[in-house]
């Protein structure tokens, strides 16, 4: 399983990939949950993560669902929560 990053902005913003383990840290303030991504199967019976929200590619297909899931956490750790120029996730 992929490392889970907790981003903290220098405005004071937390970013990080849900969890519902994080949970309590979206009861400090205000908060607002974005998708980033969409983890799908295809028609064959694999899975595709699908990075377009947070302006990326389709990532896949894989076997299974976990390492789709996996995929689109470590694309996620990479390209967004620790890139060194910000993106706005639509």
């Amino acid at each position: 399983m992929p490392r889970k990053i907790i981003t903290i902005k220098t405005d004071g913003r937390i970013e990080f990939i849900y969890d519902d383990r994080l949970r309590g840290l979206l009861q400090q303030g205000e908060a607002s949950v974005t998708r980033a991504s969409h983890v799908e199967p295809t028609g064959d019976n694999r899975w595709t993560a699908d990075m377009a929200p947070s302006g990326g590619p389709v990532l896949g297909p894989f076997p299974t669902r976990q390492e789709a899931l996996d995929a689109e956490t470590e694309w996620l750790n990479q390209n967004i929560l620790t890139a060194p120029t910000q993106r706005k996730v639509a």
